[in-house]
Parts: C-alpha cells; sequence; structure tokens
C-alpha cells in the first residue's frame, strides 16, 4: 500500500516526462536515470543515510553528491557517486538516491529528489 496519497503534478510529470514512452522495465529505469541526470544540479551536499543491517544502527554521513552513477548500475535502483567532504578522488562512493537527503541544494535539484522519493514512497516499480 502506497505511504503517500497520490499528487497530480507529480503523476503528470511522471507519466510525461519521465517515463513517457517507456515499455519495459529498462526504459522505465532510464527515463528516470536521463531525467535525474538532466535536472539534478550536481555538485550538492546531502545527508547520507546508510541503512545498517538488522545488528546494526543506520549511519548519517554529510557528502558531496558528484554525479549519477553509470548508467548500467541503475537498471534496478537510482545510484549517486558522492565523496566525504574532505575526501579526494580515490574517496568516491556510490550510494542509493533514496539514501540521501539534500542539505544544500537549489529547487530543481529538490523536486527532483522528491520526485524519485513519491515514485517510492507510491510503490512504483521499474
Amino acid at each position: 500500500m502506497p505511504s503517500v496519497e497520490p499528487d497530480q503534478t507529480r503523476e503528470h510529470r511522471i507519466e510525461t516526462e519521465i517515463i513517457v514512452d517507456a515499455e519495459d522495465k529498462e526504459d522505465r529505469a532510464m527515463g528516470w536515470y536521463y531525467y535525474l541526470d538532466d535536472t539534478l544540479n550536481f555538485p550538492f551536499m546531502a545527508k547520507w543515510t546508510k541503512k545498517g543491517r538488522k545488528s546494526s544502527p543506520s549511519q548519517e554521513k554529510q557528502v558531496e553528491v558528484l554525479g549519477m552513477a553509470p548508467d548500467d548500475e541503475c537498471l534496478k535502483d537510482m545510484f549517486v557517486e558522492v565523496v566525504y567532504p574532505e575526501g579526494t578522488d580515490e574517496d568516491v562512493f556510490t550510494a542509493r538516491l533514496s539514501e540521501l537527503e539534500a542539505i544544500d541544494a537549489d529547487s530543481e535539484t529538490q523536486e527532483a529528489l522528491a520526485d524519485w522519493q513519491y515514485w517510492l514512497a507510491r510503490g512504483y516499480k521499474f
């Protein structure tokens, strides 16, 4: 059961901009990938809440979101590349976009992140 009520504005954007020509799972995944890649204004700061295993607690860290992970890694979920604020090029990690909350991002980025969170909360799948 969806955890959020339908939002007609988001539903319209998803149907007419993001997955408009999608015929299968891969098309929907790539629709989302290119929408997010085009709409998220990288880099931006975010709070990364890594879900722990059942025996370990969640961890929160501040990260800089550098860009989308390669498209072939985003066929089942959306991933981005992140680095800790004092990190180097060798310290780049891949994070699920759903585990990030923007701290310092423009309105276009905030809206795209909210679109993705909405899609997940509604229980939609590729």
